[in-house]
């Protein structure tokens, strides 16, 4: 099995464990995510090198370089970002429209 399809079933099976995560439980996954981010800032600079010098080798437009490369201030912005969706209400099971049918069965988007 390549370690893109390893970690797309790992990322599926995380989906299905975290749906029934409590909003606390994301909240803190979320927070978990960016500190690790932020700690691990210098390992995924270097990582995004060689992959900009394998963009540039294989002839990568420099629009597409320029959204591949990284840097600290990109790497503050993701984790200021998974920090700003922890602070949202968790929308999960929040009724966003509903009505009741003639026959009096209620219909709800949840």
């Amino acid at each position: 099995m390549t370690d893109l399809n390893r970690m797309g079933k790992q990322a599926k099976q995380a989906a299905r464990t975290l749906m029934g995560a409590s909003t606390a439980v994301k909240n803190a996954a979320l927070h978990h995510m960016a500190d690790t981010l932020l700690a691990h800032s210098q390992a995924i600079l270097a990582a995004n090198q060689k992959d900009l010098e394998a963009a540039v080798a294989s002839g990568m437009s420099k629009a597409l370089q320029d959204r591949l490369a990284l840097n600290s201030s990109r790497i503050e912005g993701m984790a200021e970002g998974l920090r700003q969706v922890a602070a949202l209400t968790d929308p999960v099971g929040q009724v966003v429209a509903g009505y009741r049918r003639p026959n009096g069965l209620k219909i709800q988007k949840v």
